[in-house]
Order: structure tokens, then sequence, then C-alpha cells
């Protein structure tokens, strides 16, 4: 034992350099990660307001899982649900065929000028807040002057209510995330593609390979573990929606519920109707569970088919 105790404090002088340098990190986890594990707690309390956090969290009556129930008490909950599960596979899907295809695409251009120029470009959406999103989508879809209902007219058509047709929304939903998102994943991708060995493509070159060759038997499979973890990251976050994007981007539209409300749009609504924190803490929880076993279960098939590229 006294043997293990001076392995252990041998190893922590020599590497002080470092465990000094970690200290911010590890910091900032335990005030801003671990700390607030205490709010889980919420989630099981009939949460009232009677002074602090810590004083409210004690004096409030707890309620085991009754709050967990609200969740699918709902008549729409398999609704919720669904639209959640199906909008955030279209969302993974698409947010790694795309990215990846834009990044070859840019990869081969021989202007890097430009190809600098069009991911800019692309790049920008990304820090654009729903609500301007939502705004300028407006402009393109208001039923009195919007942009298409304008055009539509001219060509003697007549003018779509956009925001009461709910055929429209999911198409409209799908690609504007697409829109907003691909240039971040794009430079992920990028940045994996520039950090591949060069020599990789010469060999291959002097082998006679065309570029189809190289992307598919050198860029992509080099691309995988990326692919894997970004992969097994959006798995986690399937039971998780985008606020901005289901409850700004429709402006609330009550005819538009049936495709676009999802949980945390549900969860908003009926914290706003009964303003009870300890029911969204419990919804927040929940998601938060079931993106932890779905993250284990992706890394568990991954660890089978590939254990390199498993997280852990």
């Amino acid at each position: 034992m006294k043997k293990k105790g001076k392995g252990r404090l041998d190893r922590l002088r020599s590497n002080k350099e470092l465990l000094m340098l970690s200290m911010p990190g590890a910091i900032w986890f335990l005030l801003f990660a671990y700390l607030p594990l205490f709010g889980i707690f919420v989630a099981f309390k009939e949460y009232r307001l009677s002074g602090g956090f810590f004083e409210s969290l004690i004096k409030s009556k707890f309620v085991g899982l009754n709050n967990f129930k609200f969740l699918f008490s709902s008549g729409d909950a398999w609704l919720i649900v669904r639209n959640t599960v199906l909008y955030n596979a279209a969302f993974i899907i698409l947010g790694i065929v795309l990215p990846v295809i834009i990044a070859l695409i840019l990869n081969e251009l021989r202007n890097k000028g430009m190809a600098k120029v069009y991911q800019s470009a692309m790049f920008l959406p990304y820090f654009l807040s729903w609500v301007v999103v939502s705004y300028c989508l407006y402009a393109f879809l208001s039923p009195e002057k919007g942009y298409f209902n304008m055009i539509m007219q001219q060509f003697g058509m007549e003018g779509v209510s956009w925001y009461t047709e709910k055929v429209y929304w999911p198409f409209i939903i799908i690609f504007m995330s697409q829109w907003k998102g691909v240039g971040y994943n794009t430079v992920v991708y990028l940045a994996s593609i520039c950090g591949i060995d060069k020599t990789y493509y010469e060999a291959a070159v002097l082998d006679g390979a065309t570029k189809w060759q190289q992307i598919r038997y050198i860029t992509i499979p080099l691309l995988r573990p990326v692919i894997l973890i970004l992969l097994i990251m959006a798995v986690g976050g399937i039971f998780k929606a985008d606020f901005g994007l289901f409850f700004q981007l429709p402006r609330d539209s009550g005819p538009l519920y049936p495709v676009t409300n999802v949980l945390d749009t549900y969860i908003f609504r009926a914290l706003k109707t009964n303003g009870e924190i300890g029911m969204s803490s419990a919804a927040a929880l929940f998601q938060s569970i079931v993106g932890f076993i779905l993250i284990m279960i992706a890394n568990k098939l991954v660890s089978k088919v590939d254990k390199e590229n498993a997280l852990f």
C-alpha cells in the first residue's frame, strides 16, 4: 500500500505542470457541469420558490414520478415523440451526407481562394439567430406580400397561405435546418480531409487511380472515424429538438402544430400555461437519460463493427 501511495505521489509530482494547466478546465466543469446536477432533484419535486434555490428545493413537496406523467398524459404524446425522432433522424442522415459531399467538392476546387469564399458563405448562416432567420423566411412566405406568392400571382396562380398549410412545413424545416447548419459540419469534415497525408494520393496517382477512386478508397475511409464520432453524438440528441427551429421559424402557428410540435416546444408551452418548473425539469431529465442510453447503445454497436473508432 505504501508503495502504491508513493507511486501515485511521484506521478503527481512529475505531472504537476500538466495538472496546473488542466485546473482551469476542471474548475469550469465543476462549476458549470457538476454543481448544476443538483437541479435533477427538481424533477421529483413540486417546486415552489420560497427563498434561495436550495431552500426552495428542500421545502418543496416530493412527488416522485408524477412530474414525468405529463409528458405522456397528452393525447398528442405519440405525435410529439414521432415528430422529434423523425425530424432528428432526417437531420442526422443529411447532416452527414451533405457536409461530406460539399467538403469533398471544396477540397477538389483548384482555385483555393474561391473555395474559401464558398466556405465562408456557407458558414455565415450558422451564426444567425433563428429569430432573424424566421423574419427572412417570412419575407418569402408572407401570405400578403411574400416573394413566392407575388411570383405565383404574376403567373396567374393563387397564393398559398404558407403558415396554415402544414403539408409544406416538414420540407421547409428540414431545408432550413440544413441551410443553417451545413456550413459548420462542412468545416469539420474539410479540416479532416486537409489533415490526410498527401502521400496516399500521390501513391494512388502513380498507380493510375482516378479522382473517384481516390475519394472512395482513401478519403472516405479516412473520414470514417470523424463520421462515426459525430454520428454517435448526434444519436444522443435524437430526443432533443432545436427550439428556435420549431418555434420561431413557423411563428408558433397553431395550424402547424401537427408537424412542428416537438418535445421542446411542448415543454415550453406547458411551462408557459401552468408554470410547473418540476414538470419541465422532468422532461429535460427524461431527454438526457434517453440520450445517454442511446449514446451507449450506438457506441456499443460501433465498437462491435470497428472498435478503434468507438468513443470508449
